[in-house]
């Protein structure tokens, strides 16, 4: 007689910042947790960010309050759970082409400063441009800018370490694995997953639809009623081109439409443009930049700085599909980015709890509520814990202090590598020294590196690993890839 299959807690769908982050929480509380997540983990929206811990100041015209203040709290304590992965940024709000007179922008960021308890980061200060660095590169320097404070991240790294955290506190997480369909079985879920052609039925005590784009997908999937809460699904895309500017400040621009792109320091030698607010119809999928969005950047970028661009300059782009929570706002830019947990339970009914909507800032939080929402059904859960937890890597007091301490003892290894890894992979990057780097695929891609992401951080591919556990693909020589894909079809 076949033994019933051991029942989970939860079963997790979707991969990205959100399933991860509430991965981590559920199973730091002792819950078991199944993560399934189609293709690789932060492999749509969680990847194709603007890559930025912050507040989100143009929320404030929205009236989203609420929303920045939880975002402006969360943005420090980011930066402490996770010091190699995140760090401070300034950001250069030039005011010479603003459509919004000076005293509202003050206004607001005197409201950004002031909103979320600051305490690490600069405040706000008012500077003329042809005084400062702020205005070298730009066309119109003659003006004054507000200089404020935000936070870069690592995006697709954030959600690899929030899923290794939660493995190492003993979620199962499996990459490449699709829901298939799922039906509530009195009080629990009996689930069909699908993974290399071979299915599996597992069982669950509660599901979480953290599938993104695909959440609505998802709950038709489980023969669930339609929740009432809506998905707005917006394509935001980014161009990443030569230098556009000396400095290690961003740029806010705002264009005559009243829409924000920024400009960013990227990979060294590069300036990151974007985003988009493009309404995506259809059905979800892997997105591209559009002719209309590549115009609309580069004719921003034109607007602000000296170096003019054209589609010859374009190094890389990307694209996401944005899964808002559709609010009926009129334009696709002005929908709120506030996230909505939708518990769909009821006497001997296994809940089901599906997220709309939501930033990678407010992740954490988002972990938090929707463990709140699931608690009747796990008394003996545990309490809230990641508030103050360090992300894998990230138990250290200061990056730079600890690179210095890593360069001193690895005085073999090139100082750029040395930086790299140790921005990678913060203080487990001993995992990765220790053994030696074996072979240079090219760039500086060793196999130590990529054997460590084949086991801890669930790399399968060239492109998880060139572009996902790193933006290495943008660097390295040619040949590499093919070597690179060929050494993993031989692990």
């Amino acid at each position: 007689m076949n033994e019933p299959s051991p029942i989970h807690d939860l079963l997790i769908v979707g991969g990205g910042i959100n399933g991860a982050g509430i991965a981590r929480d559920a199973a730091g509380r002792g819950l078991s947790v199944l993560l399934v997540e189609q293709d690789d983990l932060a492999s749509h929206t969680s990847s194709a960010s603007t890559k930025l811990i912050h507040g989100g100041l143009r929320y404030l015209e929205y009236g989203e309050f609420r929303l920045v203040r939880e975002a402006l709290i969360e943005r420090e304590r980011l930066w402490r759970m996770a010091p190699h992965i995140i760090w401070p940024l300034r950001f250069v709000l030039p005011q010479t082409q603003s459509p919004r007179p000076a005293w509202m922008v003050r206004l607001g960021l005197f409201l950004y400063d002031h909103l979320g308890g600051r305490e690490e980061l600069p405040g706000t200060d008012t500077v003329a441009l042809d005084e400062t660095v702020y205005g070298d590169g730009l066309k119109d320097a003659a003006g004054k800018a507000f200089v404020y404070s935000d936070c870069w991240v690592e995006d697709s790294r954030m959600v690899v370490l929030n899923a290794r955290d939660a493995a190492e506190h003993g979620a199962d997480i499996r990459t490449r694995t699709r829901l298939i369909d799922a039906r509530r079985d009195g009080a629990a879920w009996i689930a069909t997953i699908e993974r290399d052609g071979v299915s599996e039925t597992v069982r669950a005590r509660a599901l979480v639809n953290a599938a993104g784009p695909w959440v609505a997908d998802v709950i038709g999937r489980t023969g669930a009623n339609r929740s009432e809460r809506g998905v707005r699904l917006v394509k935001g895309s980014h161009l990443v081109v030569p230098r556009l500017y000396e400095g290690d400040h961003a740029f806010m621009l705002q264009n005559p439409d009243r829409r924000i792109v920024f400009a960013i320091p990227y990979e060294g030698k590069y300036t990151l443009v974007g985003t988009t607010d493009e309404p995506w119809e259809g059905a979800p999928a892997k997105a591209q930049i559009s002719a209309g969005e590549t115009d609309y950047l580069l004719e921003t970028a034109n607007r602000y700085f000296t170096r003019q661009l054209t589609r010859d300059d374009i190094a890389w782009s990307y694209a996401g599909i944005r899964p808002l929570f559709d609010d009926q706002a009129g334009s696709a830019s002005a929908v709120t980015r506030d996230y909505v947990l939708d518990l769909d339970a009821g006497e001997d009914r296994a809940p089901m709890l599906s997220i709309f909507g939501g930033k990678i800032t407010t992740y954490r939080k988002l972990a938090e509520h929707a463990m709140a929402e699931l608690a009747p059904f796990f008394p003996r859960a545990g309490a809230a814990w990641t508030a103050g937890a360090d992300l894998p890597g990230g138990d250290m007091d200061d990056f730079e202090r600890f690179l210095a301490h890593l360069t001193r003892d690895h005085p073999a290894v090139a100082p750029d590598l040395l930086r790299r890894l140790a921005r990678a992979y913060g203080t487990r990057v001993a995992r990765i020294l220790d053994g030696g780097l074996g072979e240079d695929l090219g760039g500086g891609l060793f196999t130590a590196e990529v054997d460590y992401l084949v086991t801890q951080e669930w790399a399968r591919t060239a492109e998880d690993v060139l572009y996902r556990r790193s933006k290495l693909g943008l660097h390295v020589p040619e040949g590499t890839e093919a070597r690179l894909s060929a050494y993993l079809a031989a692990r």
